[in-house]
């Protein structure tokens, strides 16, 4: 995700990272090293995570870093940035239409955003096992990155570019299999069990686990498909809706006529003239 910024020519003044405790940090360090010198603010939604975050993102006295790249703030965004990052947090968003609203609204024209999320194919063995079992699903279905292009596009956004990719992860054993779900997310099914399961199903499912996530070309060990979805897109210029009359503030007239100077506009008719 990260490397998609080389082609990326617009180089973000500002820049919005969106809840980094559970999307990354190792991201936020990449992104402050290409851009060293822009401006950068944590978005979180929790205050526990907000101190977590500033914590792990402090440097120490000694680094160079605290002169040469500039220091993330926890502050509320008070003007628009030209770039937000947001990873791994669409999948769990209750309403990620609303959320993809909101992106748009913290961006500044011209602004763009990147984001990555899981897709409907993630942990597709572990949902057959739970079918098979009778048992309800072990997580809320995962959006098709096709319908997160067309969220973007009814959000306002401009140019949605969407891929994917599938990763498989093996681990040793059922244990650790479970240990890195849990701290991947949580099931948000409706039909989900709904209460705690007992030891008799735990041991139920370590089995079922061991003996249907075998894999004999990982040499035994259990693996575990993810679809990550990939997506970015450009905040692009409002355009007027021209009727007899029109208002429009001073801000919105210069941005206007700067477009129109560099042969850019979202004005179909002809431009007023100013007194």
């Amino acid at each position: 995700m990260e490397g998609r910024l080389q082609w990326i020519v617009a180089r973000p003044q500002r820049w919005a990272h969106w809840e980094p405790l559970r999307g990354g940090l190792q991201a936020h360090t990449l992104l402050s090293q290409r851009y060293p010198q822009a401006q950068c603010f944590v978005v979180t939604e929790l205050a526990q995570h907000a101190e977590i975050t500033r914590r792990a993102l402090a440097r120490p006295w000694w680094s160079p870093a605290r002169w040469s790249h500039k220091a993330a703030q926890f502050v509320p965004l008070e003007h628009p940035v030209q770039m937000l990052w947001a990873n791994m947090a669409l999948h769990m968003a209750a309403d990620p239409q609303a959320l993809i609203e909101r992106w748009h609204a913290m961006l500044d024209v011209d602004g763009f955003l990147m984001f990555s999320c899981l897709g409907p194919d993630t942990v597709v063995q572990l949902r057959r096992l739970y079918a098979e079992a009778g048992w309800p699903a072990p997580g809320h279905q995962f959006t098709d990155m096709h319908d997160w292009g067309d969220m973007l596009v009814r959000a306002g956004f401009a140019e949605p570019v969407m891929d994917m990719e599938r990763i498989t992860l093996t681990y040793t054993s059922p244990q650790t299999l479970l240990e890195e779900l849990r701290g991947l997310g949580r099931n948000l099914h409706p039909a989900r069990f709904p209460a705690l399961r007992g030891r008799a199903w735990k041991a139920q499912l370590e089995a079922a686990l061991e003996t249907q996530l075998s894999a004999v070309r990982h040499d035994g060990r259990l693996e575990l498909t993810f679809e990550i979805n990939y997506g970015h897109a450009f905040k692009p210029v409002p355009k007027l809706h021209v009727k007899p009359q029109t208002s429009l503030s001073l801000e919105e007239m210069r941005r206007t006529l700067k477009r129109s100077a560099s042969g850019v506009s979202g004005v179909s008719l002809p431009l007023p003239k100013l007194r």
